[in-house]
């Protein structure tokens, strides 16, 4: 007797009364327009120019897209056309496509004036009125401040003055703005004071460049999708998390910026405690930005510095020296730097997350110039198996169980762990398995900044700090750097090493080190 078939039902994902979902299709942004203040500096030039162009590459900018530049130089359309185009040309990431050029390059004005000056802002007035006629922009706006946190005023009053911040019916007008976020709680509290008065807290981005990364996205994957992870993430497993954004570089031509603000403000303060926050928060109810926010608040709500923060923090200033067969000048040293700089270009520091999950793990924090390598990573490093198994000798050579995540140069995933030794004997070591996004998919990752203006002008904020999260991460850092300015000068650390010796003496007390990356 043949056996008894069990119908199948028609799910909405096989029905063939419908086209199949096509899932590696984009959400396309709508007729808009993307007015840049500061476009002549060094992140619209090298970033932020570019990734327009490769988003209309990607077929995923409006054919109505407009770009309006606003500055100071004396350009009219064509001169900032040019400009523009040398940009794309030199640091684009998709290939050339004459056609998308003339698409996009048919959008693009310029407005030449000072932040301050009521004529300038009539004309950018006048120049978005006549794009929403002839390009169809549909009186969409998105201003993105690449200007110094001293100008959002006077260009947030300008905004509100000619009426350019005031959305009407289903027109909407966003405000895009650079990190530093203000230099301690206090300025940061006024800086939004300053954006909110001009416009609502849900059309305001603050954008922070890391968490565009493909990388950091795919945390939440790697935490969420995978029941292999999640089971050991919490103090009855880990030992404690490692977060390293470390660079090889100096200042480079910085000074005027980087002194008066340190490693701590510049790095710490917004990447590396979005990092923090991702790595330990709760899962959400969904990926959407109310309840992502609202899980990386409870954590930063969470965290506590340690009772004696000279045991706790350690800083340091690099000094001249060899690095990567060269001599460099010390940070002192640097052209514009002032000789008697007390400003820090290394800092590090432990932190606990008062929660159920996290009780007793230490989070320790890192971030410098002139080190060892380029490279930014999360290492969530396990507690030590019970290895009685084993000779002492082969203990010896087996660390704890690693996984560390990528987020730079070389975007991936790596796992450390134990396994035998090829042989007639019991001997162990450490091996690692790695996932490379570079080798495991077919498409390129978009840059940080494409992924991030697209998310403005379709008005989806999660990768978006609000004010909140703003003022908890100055509340973490601000008793720090109140204590290293009454301690005194920064620790000279030598080019290319790791930094300063208090770094590795904070861990040393917790009977730990630092990853050599």
């Amino acid at each position: 007797m043949a056996a008894e078939l069990t119908p199948v039902p028609v799910s909405a994902t096989h029905n063939p009364l419908r086209p199949p979902i096509e899932r590696r299709l984009d959400r396309i942004a709508g007729p808009s327009s993307l007015v840049l203040f500061g476009v002549t500096g060094d992140l619209s030039r090298k970033k932020l120019l570019p990734a327009i162009y490769d988003l209309a590459n990607r077929g995923l900018l409006s054919p109505s897209f407009a770009l309006v530049g606003f500055g100071r130089r004396p350009w009219n359309d064509d001169e900032f056309r040019n400009f523009v185009l040398e940009s794309v040309r030199a640091h684009a990431r998709t290939e050339w496509n004459e056609e998308v050029w003339r698409q996009l390059a048919a959008g693009v004005r310029f407005v030449s004036g000072e932040f301050n000056s009521d004529a300038a802002f009539d004309e950018l007035t006048r120049v978005l009125g006549e794009l929403d006629r002839d390009r169809g922009t549909r009186s969409n706006h998105a201003f993105y401040l690449s200007i110094p946190p001293r100008s959002f005023a006077a260009v947030t009053e300008q905004l509100r003055r000619s009426g350019l911040a005031e959305s009407i019916g289903d027109q909407w007008r966003r405000v895009i703005i650079e990190k530093p976020f203000g230099h301690d709680l206090a300025s940061a509290r006024e800086l939004n004071n300053i954006i909110e008065s001009c416009f609502p807290s849900d059309s305001i981005f603050r954008i922070d460049h890391y968490l565009g990364k493909e990388t950091v996205q795919n945390l939440l994957a790697l935490r969420f999708a995978n029941t292999m992870f999640e089971p050991l993430w919490n103090a009855n497993w880990v030992d404690h998390v490692q977060i390293t954004m470390a660079e090889d570089i100096g200042v480079s031509g910085r000074a005027g910026y980087y002194d008066g603000v340190g490693a701590a403000r510049d790095v710490i303060q917004n990447h590396l405690l979005q990092l923090l926050a991702l790595t330990a928060m709760e899962e959400p109810l969904s990926f959407t930005a109310k309840d992502l926010r609202a899980e990386k608040e409870k954590v930063l709500a969470a965290v506590r510095l340690g009772d004696d923060l000279g045991l706790t923090t350690a800083r340091g200033q690099y000094g001249s020296g060899w690095q990567g067969g060269e001599r460099v000048c010390a940070f002192r040293e640097e052209e514009g730097m002032n000789p008697e700089s007390l400003t820090e270009t290394y800092a590090a520091m432990r932190l606990q997350i008062d929660s159920r999950r996290w009780q007793g793990v230490p989070f320790y924090l890192r971030t410098g110039k002139r080190l060892g390598r380029r490279v930014t990573e999360i290492a969530i490093t396990f507690k030590p198996a019970p290895v009685h198994l084993f000779a002492p000798a082969e203990r010896a050579s087996l660390g704890p169980n690693a996984l560390v995540i990528r987020v730079q140069p070389d975007e991936g995933v790596t796992m450390r762990f134990g396994s035998k030794v090829p042989g007639a004997r019991m001997r162990v070591r450490d091996v690692t398995m790695d996932m490379g996004y570079g080798h495991a998919f077919t498409e390129s990752s978009p840059e940080a900044y494409e992924r991030l203006i697209l998310d403005v002008l379709l008005g989806d904020p999660p990768l978006f700090p609000r004010h909140e999260e703003v003022e908890l991460s100055w509340r973490i850092l601000d008793p720090i750097e109140e204590y290293w300015a009454a301690a005194g000068a920064p620790e000279i650390y030598r080019p290319g090493s790791w930094g300063p010796a208090s770094a590795d003496a904070l861990m040393r007390r917790d009977g730990r080190m630092w990853r050599r990356p």
